[in-house]
Order: structure tokens, then sequence, then C-alpha cells
């Protein structure tokens, strides 16, 4: 179970700004907090700009799980998979939501703002958060993960 005490960083570009406002206000009321990494508006902005620095969060280990947000999902989910401490997993669906944390050990969910229902995605975050990796026969499978050197 999510310790609701941690804080969960959150950015999105243009693409995922309605629902980033959204699930933070959602899930704020069901006693999440979060570090909301911007942007601030649905004005055009490069989704790199503000994916980078949740990612660099999580992969510091000053946070253990984050939410990313752009359009489609991809490019948020491409940006974020550059650092080697995370696991980013772009999600469509509830069972993706709980498979990627089960088998994968992901730490970010990646959304794709333009193709979800909103109570569907807070929905997702919530799973997300819940569920934790299986461990077993999957460790070593995403230890594989990182390039080796």
């Amino acid at each position: 179970m999510f310790d609701k005490n941690q804080v969960i960083p959150v950015g999105s570009d243009h693409g995922g700004f309605e629902l980033k406002q959204y699930i933070i206000q959602i899930l704020s009321a069901k006693g999440y907090n979060f570090q909301d990494f911007g942007t601030s508006s649905n004005e055009s902005v490069d989704y790199p700009d503000f994916i980078h620095p949740v990612a660099k969060s999580i992969n510091e280990g000053l946070f253990n799980f984050g939410i990313i947000i752009c359009g489609s999902g991809q490019g948020a989910s491409m940006t974020a998979n550059k650092y080697p401490n995370v696991r980013a997993a772009l999600c469509w669906d509830l069972d993706q939501s709980k498979l990627t944390r089960l088998h994968n050990n992901a730490n970010i969910i990646a959304l794709p703002g333009r193709f979800v229902d909103f109570d569907t995605a807070a929905e997702m975050i919530d799973v997300f958060l819940n569920t934790n990796f299986e461990g077993g026969r999957h460790i070593n499978r995403v230890n594989k993960i990182p390039v080796a050197d």
C-alpha cells in the first residue's frame, strides 16, 4: 500500500495539462501529495522541459514514484526512460497499470493525455501506486533493463 505521506512528482506538457490538473485535484482529495513540475497552462511547450525534472528526481531517489503526461504519452515515456534508474511505463488501461508494477517494477506511469478518460486515468494511477512489485522470476528481468557497460 502506498504511503500517502510520500510526495509524487508530476509533470506534463500542454497536451497533458488538463489531465494533470484533474489528477492532482482528484487524488489530492484522496490524501495523495504532489509536487507539480509543470507546465502551468495548455499553451504549447516542449515536453522534455517538464519530464526531465520528474525523471531526474526519481533517478536520484528523491521520490519513489512519478507521473508524467503528454498528448500521446510516448514522448514523455521516451524522455523519462533515458535515466538509468527510471522504468517509465506508458499505460492506457487498468490492467497495464497493474501489470507494469507487478512484473516490471515501473516507478513512473506515463499517460496519454489526449486518449484516456480522466476518471480512468485517476484510477490507473491509484492502481499503479498501490500495486507492489511481485519480485520472484521478474527480478532478474528487471535487473537486465539498464544498459550494461
